[in-house]
């Protein structure tokens, strides 16, 4: 058994800012954070949450699958971004979806490998056979974590969320490949505001404008690591499973950079028009990315039966990982 994607769906916020409105709140310009990063605007939250969000992205899943909620047995949310603590923000979704047959968990921590983590984590419930449908569903609030003052991040990260629906059927399962390096965690890391108690410290309170609460990023380290762990983890999973590059019709890379998905093409001497992009719209961000952009691959029509993907997404931890998925004939 194998888990195949029989559905997507994605939310995007209303608001935007693009990088002049960036412009205005630190030192960068367009020409700036457009040949850096490729990045012309992100998507940020008002009124959505993060569960909204995913909760949104969700129903749109399941109405392109043409599923009822009822079906769904298994909701995964990857986030390091929710809007709530308890309970987890893959319950809510299920309250606000009526998926009231479902197990709902929280996959966290990782950012921006957490939907392929997440992806892992159904495919082999399904595979198993303890599951037969999942819903898989990356979604960030960044804007809530990121410092506005810092021109090193703040030019980097949007709002949004993207979910896949997988049901269980007859056909190849393809193995993973997954890591994680924690001596190299300190190059992307954010502190959290509830480490203090008030009882053992004297001061419990943690100001919003202190930066280690913030995501804090080496911008720098992380693209020396994407570059080279990427592809790396790429022709591992493809030796993995017994294949050549040319069994992938499409790489749905994390959306960070233009510069490091040019560069792992290079470095995979693929053409670039196997990796499809949407960062210039959305930015980075992280869990969601990967489904936003095959939500939008899928109703774009570029999707087609019997293809082979292959996700790979690098993040915090340090943590990198790649999937191959086989769309249903």
């Amino acid at each position: 058994m194998t888990g195949s994607i029989c559905g997507t769906g994605s939310y995007i916020p209303r608001f935007t800012m693009d990088n002049n409105d960036i412009a205005k709140l630190v030192d960068t310009s367009d020409e700036w954070i457009r040949e850096r990063t490729g990045i012309i605007r992100r998507h940020i939250i008002k009124e959505e949450t993060t569960v909204s969000m995913a909760s949104e992205a969700g129903k749109r899943a399941l109405e392109n699958a043409g599923m009822d909620a009822e079906e769904i047995d298994l909701i995964l949310v990857a986030t390091i971004s929710s809007n709530v603590l308890l309970p987890c923000t893959a319950c809510e979704v299920q309250k606000n979806l009526g998926a009231v047959n479902a197990v709902c968990l929280d996959l966290g921590g990782t950012a921006c490998s957490g939907f392929v983590l997440a992806y892992n984590t159904a495919e082999a419930y399904l595979s198993w056979g303890i599951y037969k449908t999942a819903l898989v569903i990356g979604s960030e609030s960044l804007s809530a974590i990121t410092n506005w003052g810092d021109r090193g991040t703040c030019i980097l990260f949007g709002d949004g969320a993207g979910a896949a629906v997988l049901k269980a059927q007859e056909g190849v399962s393809y193995l993973p490949a997954v890591h994680s390096d924690g001596a190299k965690g300190d190059a992307l890391t954010c502190r959290s505001r509830y480490e203090v108690n008030g009882i053992t410290k004297k001061d419990s309170y943690i100001s919003a404008e202190e930066n280690e609460y913030f995501i804090q990023m080496d911008g720098q380290a992380v693209f020396k690591f994407a570059v080279k762990k990427v592809p790396e983890v790429i022709g591992e999973v493809l030796e993995l499973n017994s294949l050549g590059k040319e069994d992938i019709d499409l790489y749905i890379l994390h959306q960070a950079n233009r510069r490091i998905v040019e560069a792992v093409a290079k470095r995979l001497e693929e053409p670039i028009e196997k990796f499809p992009m949407n960062l210039q719209e959305y930015g980075n961000t992280s869990s969601a990315s990967i489904p936003i952009l095959l939500d939008e691959l899928n109703r774009a029509g570029r999707l087609k039966p019997g293809q082979r993907l292959l996700l790979a997404g690098f993040g915090a931890g340090l943590t990198w990982a790649a999937s191959i998925l086989r769309l249903p004939e």
